[in-house]
């Protein structure tokens, strides 16, 4: 089987890539997107499109959904598989989500109940999973001592949001629709399982918010999208993120010895210790199997899935504290495979325990280890993800 992978960077690409290999899949690559980050739409077309004409293929895949791919794979009359691994990601809300030629696949529950009745016939669940197999080679070859250079007690890989928040583009609100955001928001910082902002939002606040936020996101031409899913995915819950992150550094560097790989500013946080970016394939997984504890934060625009973080964490053979999340115990065992929190001060003591807690720290991660070895990898889920696609893709005999 052939597929063609149209690409734009997404730190998952490599390791799908050997996953689809280790299936024996033949994979081709569209890569322009990778090294040019502004490409139009009719780039996109041109470059699918001239591919298709001269090469043949069962599918096309991408990480995330692209309007222009599921088009152009619309009109060949070819599968176009993608799989959502980031969130929000506003283009699934696009006229060409409706195409019987798509297969979408969505990790986060939530946002596949909401997006699913637009095409039920060709938009599935799927968790996202890892590469055990990749991190397992690195460890091998890293010396003892290089390895030894990512210890830590604690360590958290990622970006704190500060330099990327949407939110902070609100222009001069005025005292009432600040006052309801800020409740808002300190409430759902509480709340862990149940994203409730956009059941809240009321037409009067939407319509507020936009008038006091010049350029607005909306999209062009037909779609779905609504200014109050916009508002609550958008930026909203990138903004309790970076509220959610703030605190969370602040409160564990006071106590513990913490160590961050992120690009965002930290000066805020003395004791903290910034690492700068970590290198995806070849550092991320050896600072996760040698820090005693590894944190997850999951951003809050994801709603009830679990983020990549979580399973390259326990591919790694990493000790993993997440917050909670609605669907975690549908996948993994908290106490067994890794431990979750549902406060600041869960979160504190949790951290606390574990680090004074040799044995029972590195038998989690043990038991993880192996759980996500065994059932959650790259090759099984990809297995899982071409049996949903071709299974529904055999009753229709326009597509075979």
């Amino acid at each position: 089987m052939k597929l063609l992978f149209y690409r734009y960077g997404s730190i998952c690409e490599p390791d799908i890539i050997d996953g689809f290999r280790e299936l024996g899949l033949e994979i081709s690559e569209i890569t322009n997107e990778v090294r040019e980050k502004h490409l139009l739409p009719s780039d996109c077309v041109k470059f699918v499109s001239d591919y298709l004409l001269q090469h043949p293929v069962d599918f096309v895949f991408s990480i995330n959904f692209f309007p222009a791919v599921a088009e152009v794979c619309h009109i060949f009359r070819l599968p176009y598989l993608c799989w959502i691994v980031d969130s929000p990601v506003m283009e699934l809300y696009t006229a060409p989500i409706v195409h019987d030629t798509n297969r979408i696949f969505l990790f986060d529950r939530t946002l596949y109940d909401e997006i699913s009745p637009l095409n039920p016939e060709c938009v599935f669940y799927l968790p996202l999973a890892t590469n055990v197999r990749g991190k397992d080679e690195l460890l091998a070859k890293t010396s003892p001592g290089a390895r030894s250079h990512f210890a830590a007690d604690v360590s958290f890989i990622g970006s704190l949001y500060t330099e990327k928040c949407p939110f902070d583009g609100l222009n001069d609100p005025p005292d009432y629709l600040r006052g309801y955001l800020d409740g808002l928001m300190e409430a759902q910082l509480k709340i862990y399982g149940w994203f409730f902002i956009e059941e809240l939002l009321t037409d009067g606040i939407v319509s507020d918010f936009v008038s006091h936020f010049p350029d607005f996101y909306r999209l062009r031409g037909k779609n779905y999208l609504t200014d109050r899913v916009t508002l609550a995915q958008l930026y909203i819950g990138p903004k309790i993120t970076v509220m959610e992150r703030d605190r969370a550094m602040r409160l564990l560097s006071e106590k513990y010895s913490v160590s961050v790989y992120t690009g965002s500013d930290t000066s805020a946080y003395p004791k903290l210790k910034n690492c700068g970016l970590a290198k995806t394939l070849t550092e991320m997984p050896l600072i996760f199997h040698e820090s005693k504890v590894n944190l997850n934060l999951t951003a809050r625009s994801i709603r009830s899935g679990l983020p990549l973080r979580i399973w390259d964490i326990l591919g790694s053979g990493g000790f993993c504290i997440t917050n909670y999340q609605i669907g975690l115990s549908d996948l993994l065992t908290p106490g067994e495979h890794l431990i979750s929190y549902g406060s600041f001060e869960e979160l504190d003591e949790t951290v606390g325990y574990y680090l004074a807690h040799e044995k029972e720290r590195q038998e989690i991660a043990r038991n993880g280890y192996e759980y996500v070895k065994e059932h959650h990898t790259y090759p099984i889920r990809l297995s899982q993800m071409l049996s949903l696609a071709f299974d529904t893709l055999l009753h229709r005999k326009d597509l075979t």
